[in-house]
């Protein structure tokens, strides 16, 4: 059969990304075709550096060409100067070295070894790549004499991340393939900043997502899919790991222009963004998806007083350790939460990302109060995020019962004071949150001020302080078995 040699460039429509916001992407191009009876040989030389090989997929989008794909090779060794060193191991070549005076001389040298490491051998701190030896008047040196100068390149190097196949095609056909494929080093986040009023507790919400490529090639007036959702992906054992404040204002942004769009797609949730966007390799772009404003929201002050000892042993019987959940927690938490509804001017699934909270000062100013992590949240649910500790609400709270009987139809009692000081201007209501950690059955038998049961070990109180006042809720557990 006949053999056709050709190289494919990048040409045709803009790519197309899918990014999930697990450090992967889901790459489609358009790839000119112009097939053969018999064999052809084809590369495309524009992928980016962290393929999955596997992954790819070659196909007629159209359905109404058939050709096979006999073989697939993929390489990632862009031409460099020690893959050049490694392909010229036992030849020698010309070293250019710098004098002292500012001049330079030739010395030739012979390459012994390159000290070369391919990509995909990681060396670690305690296992360094091999240093180049090279011989130079019939000496050996751990370094190179100088800047080497190569004889030209040869033709099984390559200057990009290179896919080469073999296709077998009945027919000749000319047409445009799709190629797909996975790729490591891309992301993305969302980021919210959420502005409050100098008073009160409406919002202004301003959502951000954050691109960035770190797949080394650069995608122009690209189409651009975020997923957002748990997706299941198995990491690569010895895949590549690259380690690497948003602004705008509230007000004044004219509407009617272009929105990222949002739909279900299977269990997850897909944001288009509205035009096609350059993203350059080692970049982060940032592009506004959401904007809200007055978003009704409440300030939660929230005390779990309970300090429990990390180093305990949750193996041992907690009906018989009085000490257990007795050390106290001064610190008030700071809670903000809004819901995520058409009718508070929302209502679109959030994905999950970081919430920073402002509030303008009397003097226009806006100042950070606070930011914390969302999960992925759907629509018609409540938005809770913790933003740091009250400086003016204290509590405290201790035991002051503690009797136990161990014996079958056994029970134990507990008793426990907290105290809440509130030393702001302005009234609070404090939620009080308790465990009953000791045992699964039990009943409160007196307490101060009524309860709420949240589950099966947890209860809550509220508790409303006026200026510079001091409450003290007090409640007793009674356990059997």
């Amino acid at each position: 059969m006949a053999c056709v040699c050709f190289t494919v460039l990048l040409a045709g429509a803009d790519p197309a990304l899918t990014i999930y916001n697990q450090n992967f992407a889901v790459v489609r191009e358009a790839l000119p075709l112009d097939l053969k009876t018999g064999n052809n040989n084809v590369r495309f030389t524009n992928a980016t550096g962290q393929v999955e090989p596997d992954s790819v997929i070659l196909r007629d989008p159209s359905g109404a060409r058939i050709f096979q794909v006999l073989e697939q090779n993929y390489r990632n060794d862009p031409v460099s100067q020690d893959l050049l060193l490694r392909l010229n191991e036992g030849k020698t070549i010309e070293f250019i070295v710098d004098n002292r005076d500012g001049t330079t001389r030739t010395v030739r040298g012979t390459i012994i070894r390159s000290g070369y490491a391919p990509r995909r051998v990681q060396p670690m701190s305690n296992n360094p790549a091999p240093q180049p030896i090279i011989e130079v008047e019939g000496k050996l040196q751990f370094a190179l004499p100088g800047q080497p100068i190569f004889p030209a390149l040869g033709d099984d190097t390559i200057l990009k991340p290179t896919l080469d196949w073999i296709l077998y095609s009945a027919q000749p056909a000319k047409f445009d393939a799709e190629l797909s494929y996975v790729t490591g080093g891309i992301s993305w986040t969302a980021d919210y900043n959420v502005v409050a009023p100098d008073e009160g507790d409406v919002l202004d919400l301003v959502a951000w997502v954050t691109l960035d490529n770190q797949s080394g090639k650069q995608f122009d007036h690209a189409h651009i899919k975020l997923m957002a959702g748990d997706v299941n992906k198995i990491q690569p054992q010895n895949g590549w790991q690259f380690q690497a404040g948003l602004g705008g204002a509230i007000d004044g942004i004219p509407r009617g222009l272009p929105e990222v769009t949002e739909r279900t797609f299977e269990d997850y949730h897909l944001y288009s963004l509205p035009q096609p966007t350059t993203v350059h390799d080692r970049e982060t772009k940032q592009v506004e998806f959401l904007r809200a404003s007055n978003v009704q929201s409440k300030r939660l002050y929230v005390y779990d007083g309970v300090r429990l000892d990390r180093n305990f042993n949750q193996y041992q019987d907690l009906r018989q350790i009085q000490q257990y959940g007795t050390q106290s927690n001064p610190h008030v938490w700071v809670m903000r939460e809004f819901a995520n509804t058409q009718a508070n001017h929302l209502g679109m699934p959030l994905p999950q990302g970081r919430v920073r909270f402002y509030r303008r000062d009397s003097d226009g100013q806006v100042e950070f109060t606070g930011e914390n992590q969302i999960e992925h949240t759907p629509k018609d649910e409540t938005v809770r995020v913790y933003t740091g500790n009250a400086f003016d609400i204290t509590g405290e709270r201790r035991q002051t019962q503690f009797r136990s009987q161990m014996q079958p139809g056994g029970f134990l009692d507990e008793s426990f004071e907290i105290k809440l000081r509130n030393h702001k201007k302005d009234a609070a209501t404090v939620r009080v949150v308790e465990h009953l950690y000791r045992w699964s059955n039990w009943v409160i038998t007196q307490e101060s001020a009524p309860h709420r049961q949240v589950d099966s070990k947890t209860i809550e109180y509220e508790l409303s302080l006026q200026p510079d006042e001091e409450k003290t809720l007090t409640y007793t557990a009674h356990y059997t078995w």
